[in-house]
């Protein structure tokens, strides 16, 4: 085990206790391949499962995973849907058998925080699928909350729009200028400071630098 490894391990794990003692069922694998098996050990031939978006789930390959298992995959950023059929997959993905998403952060205390233009992802995330795993690589990690939202302003935030081709003025500056821009993506604020009540719940946090 090399240095780092062993750092990743052990902000890791109390990261892990954290997202556990607030009612979360939480995980972590040192690298991708155990955390996508976790993942996929979760996909039954014939379910709904909602991808929330998230460039993490694309890079592990899991919708494509899912879907050689016979899995029926709801992906509101798959090419070639209208503005009206992105709507429809997103309000499919509320009640779907799983849903799958990343975090925009986890903080040391096992705090969930995001930012979301449309509030999909955050509302499934707070309640509808009947599961829900969030994977999550080790760069998410903040230490709290206030912190988590710098993370964002200045790295999350601008990375998406520039992955999103938005012309925003954050995918110029690569920080964020709290626009007012029409297609400002920065508009519903969210933190899971405890597992919603009732949620089938998991964290995954993986040892790797995954998504933005």
């Amino acid at each position: 085990m090399t240095i780092a490894e062993w750092h990743h391990a052990a902000i890791a794990d109390r990261v892990v206790e954290a997202l556990k003692k607030n009612g979360f069922e939480a995980i972590y694998f040192p690298r991708r391949d155990e955390a996508v098996q976790f993942i996929l050990d979760a996909v039954i031939p014939g379910m709904s499962v909602g991808c929330g978006g998230s460039a993490t789930i694309k890079e592990l390959g899991i919708p494509d995973k899912a879907r050689e298992k016979g899995a029926k995959i709801l992906d509101h950023g798959q090419a070639g849907l209208t503005p009206q059929e992105k709507q429809e997959v997103t309000r499919k993905q509320l009640v779907c058998d799983l849903f799958l998403s990343s975090t925009n952060a986890v903080t040391l205390d096992g705090c969930l925080v995001n930012v979301d233009g449309n509030g999909n992802r955050v509302a499934a995330l707070s309640f509808g699928p009947k599961k829900v795993i969030v994977a999550a690589g080790i760069n998410k990690i903040c230490s709290d909350v206030d912190s988590a939202f710098e993370r964002i302003r200045n790295c999350a935030s601008p990375m998406n729009n520039k992955r999103l081709r938005l012309s925003n003025p954050c995918a110029a500056a690569g920080v964020c200028l709290d626009c007012n821009a029409k297609s400002r993506i920065c508009r519903i604020y969210s933190v899971l400071k405890k597992r919603p009540l009732s949620a089938d719940f998991t964290v995954v946090l993986i040892g790797e630098n995954l998504g933005y």
